[in-house]
């Protein structure tokens, strides 16, 4: 039973974005499941799920991806090395970097899955990054200003 219940959470977080233990009680009532809110918690446990900001000002539960905290280290690392200036133009950040580093660096912001993020562009030591929103790109560009200290 607690293997079949530990699946549904799993394809539930998946499919829907659940931002509470009550969110995903619900969900497991409607699948079939009996739960309280202390089996919902110690199931959360268990399986290393953590909330995962949506930049929309909401959040999510995931599972945790072992090498999860590795990668978002390495990102970080490559984001905070190349880095050199960031400026605004309405919803697209141009994110200057070393010479040879764009590509490296834009990788990087991808993978870190920034929610305001549409898509980025990069050349040689530039980055143009299209923003959903004009205030998405001003909260992003105060977010990656602050992460590499400026």
């Amino acid at each position: 039973m607690k293997n079949d219940r530990h699946e549904m959470i799993l394809s539930l977080i998946e499919n829907y974005e659940i931002e509470t233990q009550e969110d995903l009680a619900q969900k497991l009532s409607d699948a079939g499941f009996s739960v309280t809110q202390a089996t919902v918690s110690r199931d959360i446990r268990m399986l290393h799920l953590y909330k995962k900001n949506l930049g929309n000002g909401h959040q999510k539960y995931v599972a945790e991806k072992e090498t999860d905290h590795n990668l978002d280290a390495k990102y970080k690392r490559v984001l905070k090395d190349g880095f050199v200036s960031i400026d605004i133009a309405q919803n697209i950040l141009v994110l200057k970097t070393v010479g040879g580093m764009a590509m490296a660096v834009a990788a990087a912001v991808d993978a870190m899955e920034f929610g305001e993020v549409v898509g980025s562009i990069a050349g040689d030591d530039t980055i143009m990054m299209a923003i959903r929103t004009k205030e998405d790109a001003e909260k992003l560009l105060v977010k990656i200003k602050e992460f590499v200290g400026e």
